[in-house]
């Protein structure tokens, strides 16, 4: 493959190769180089020079460039991890209300008010996902997480979103409209891979005995999920 120097994106824009990252590995561990692109004297292709290692200030002027930068901003109190593609948030008990399919079970439930446990929840790109906590304070990195207690959340906590009307910004000021979005669309059906509660009569008698109830969530009818805040905010369950 012959390398260009230049390339072209519509007819009003030119770009040149400034530089070059090769990536090294052994299968379990890698370097990156970074290389400068010179003509050949001999008028031939264009080459590669030699590299120079790879530098955090080089990976931050990169990704300045490609727009992957987090505005400056005081973080509340509720914010548990931020990152350029990821927020990771969590909420206290409070009351909702919650929607179901007409064509569901719940759909005796639908409109109804509900007491919420604390919650966590995780976008990650357009991806939500949520988990719910035992205690109503601030997790740590070592706090295990619950199950989040919905239809439409597979087994990792990620939601089905179907119908769900998605905010269409990754900012602070959207945690609000995701939450709003979550709540708002409607629950459809049990996804497989979570136990949802402890429940006698499972997720159905869980929301009918709360239906309307102005006490707080119950705690002891949660289950574990098995991971905790640092494994959920990585994206993986231990």
């Amino acid at each position: 493959m012959t390398m260009m120097k230049t390339t072209h994106f519509g007819s009003n824009r030119s770009y040149c190769l400034s530089k070059a990252i090769l990536v090294y590995s052994d299968g379990q561990e890698a370097f990156a180089t970074v290389h400068e692109p010179r003509d050949s004297p001999d008028g031939g292709p264009p080459y590669l020079d030699a590299g120079e290692p790879l530098t955090m200030d080089f990976l931050r002027q990169l990704t300045k460039g490609l727009g992957q930068t987090v505005q400056r901003e005081i973080l509340p109190a509720n914010v548990l991890a931020r990152t350029p593609d990821l927020i990771v948030w969590w909420t206290k008990p409070q009351q909702r209300v919650m929607f179901y399919s007409d064509s569901s079970d719940g759909r005796t439930l639908n409109g109804q008010v509900f007491p919420q446990p604390p919650l966590v929840f995780r976008v990650c790109g357009s991806e939500l996902a949520i988990r719910a906590l035992a205690e109503s304070k601030r997790p740590t990195s070592q706090t295990p997480l619950m199950f989040a207690p919905y239809w439409n959340c597979d087994g990792a906590g990620r939601v089905c979103q179907g119908s769900m009307r998605v905010p269409g910004t990754l900012c602070l000021e959207a945690m609000k409209a995701w939450e709003k979005a979550f709540f708002e669309s409607e629950f459809t059906h049990a996804a497989i891979g979570a136990r949802l509660t402890t429940h006698p009569e499972s997720f159905l008698g869980l929301w009918r005995d709360l239906t309307g109830s102005a006490e707080a969530f119950p705690a002891e009818l949660l289950v574990k999920s098995g991971d905790t805040l640092a494994s959920f905010v990585q994206g993986r369950e231990d």
